[in-house]
């Protein structure tokens, strides 16, 4: 009993650590990523500008009004609203603004099939394409940021995703959350001359890159995990771009949460399954980016999870240390690199009384997340929407 005691504890204890490593060394290169710098260029490239809307009736026509307001010029990009399942009010409300309604109908929806459905139809005369969620809304100069940056030779580009709303703690949470994964798995990630992840809006991609690889995809959920896994495998890895920025709309209900996190959970590790052994043995072919793409990055469990499971093991062990094989001390770093990691990845805007009232509520968020790990079953083979409601702009 002694000896399994033993091997758990290696188990543990070797993978709090590799999260805490993880956390930390790539908190600390996103304090030195530097901003993509905005050059001079005259080439004003084409744009589609996809939005899919799948039953996004509450949203989707504030969001195309929002999307028009561009400072990049107008004859040089169209928004595409791909309309699935929605109300005949909305579709005519839409066939008055000055874009391309493109109505879909799918007995399963995805976003991939209403991607690939639409560029069939539009055509390719286009050089770049956006990827837009039916709640975000652009900066006015998106468009215009994301092609100077094309210009430099970045075929794939992740923007920033900000908080459009913070009306209650769940949302103001749910919008820390992004800020973090901003600062970590974008800011680390490019600092570190990795792929930054993507995040499913907020992108955009060479048009004819983007088409080639949808065509050869079915992604139920989690669509920008596969597609980065391509990418990357292609050789072509995502530059993250804080200063191209879009605010999209948070969750501020506890079930809408629970759907959008089971969906998220289900993804990533079906897609660790599916590319885990590719994962493996291209390491040893020296490509490092695809390996933290497809294992590093997918192996590890919620941020949430992990920081409240180290959390309760290091307390508990406090009490127990007699009965331990490694020093308490171990632990203790472990967990404390790990709080660290996540307080260097706090944007410095949310400090303040507001976070620690928050705080308070992650002991019970921490455990609906724990739980949903047991509720995955099937989850990544049907498509589970999360519904927007708040056409506000931060």
């Amino acid at each position: 009993m002694n000896i399994l005691f033993i091997i758990i504890e290696i188990v543990l204890l070797s993978y709090f650590a590799y999260v805490a490593l993880y956390t930390l060394v790539f908190s600390i290169a996103g304090l030195f990523y530097k901003t993509p710098p905005l050059v001079d260029v005259t080439r004003k490239n084409k744009f589609a500008v996809l939005i899919p809307a799948y039953k996004e009736d509450g949203v989707i026509v504030h969001v195309a009004q929002e999307a028009l307001n561009q400072t990049y010029p107008r004859d040089r990009y169209e928004v595409i609203v791909i309309a699935d399942s929605l109300q005949p009010e909305t579709i005519n409300q839409l066939k008055t603004l000055p874009i391309n309604t493109c109505e879909v109908s799918f007995e399963k929806s995805t976003k991939v099939k209403a991607m690939n459905e639409a560029m069939r139809r539009i055509g390719d005369d286009y050089d770049y394409v956006v990827i837009l969620d039916a709640d975000n809304i652009m900066e006015p100069n998106f468009l215009e940021t994301m092609n100077n940056l094309h210009e430099q030779g970045f075929l794939a580009i992740q923007g920033r995703r900000a908080a459009k709303n913070e009306n209650n703690s769940l949302s103001y949470l749910d919008g820390l959350s992004e800020e973090i994964n901003n600062h970590i798995y974008g800011r680390g990630g490019t600092a570190l001359h990795l792929s930054a992840a993507l995040k499913g809006s907020g992108m955009s991609f060479s048009y004819g890159i983007l088409k080639d690889m949808l065509k050869n995809m079915a992604s139920i959920g989690g669509f920008d995990r596969e597609l980065e896994l391509r990418l990357v495998n292609e050789g072509v890895n995502v530059k993250y771009a804080s200063n191209a920025i879009i605010y999209d709309e948070k969750v501020e209900k506890s079930n809408v949460f629970e759907n959008q996190r089971k969906r998220w959970i289900s993804s990533q590790y079906f897609y660790l399954r599916r590319y885990f052994l590719s994962g493996v043995l291209n390491l040893f072919k020296g490509r490092l980016t695809y390996f933290n793409s497809t294992v590093l990055r997918n192996i590890q469990l919620p941020r949430l999870i992990n920081l409240g499971l180290i959390s309760a093991v290091t307390f508990i062990l406090f009490f127990l240390q007699r009965f331990i094989t490694f020093p308490f001390e171990l632990w203790f770093m472990t967990w404390a690199s790990t709080v660290l990691g996540i307080m260097f990845a706090i944007p410095k805007t949310y400090y303040g009384p507001r976070l620690i009232k928050s705080v308070f509520r992650l002991p019970g968020i921490f455990w609906k997340m724990f739980l949903l790990l047991f509720k995955l079953k099937g989850a990544n083979k049907k498509f589970i929407h999360t519904p927007h409601s708040s056409p506000t702009q931060k």
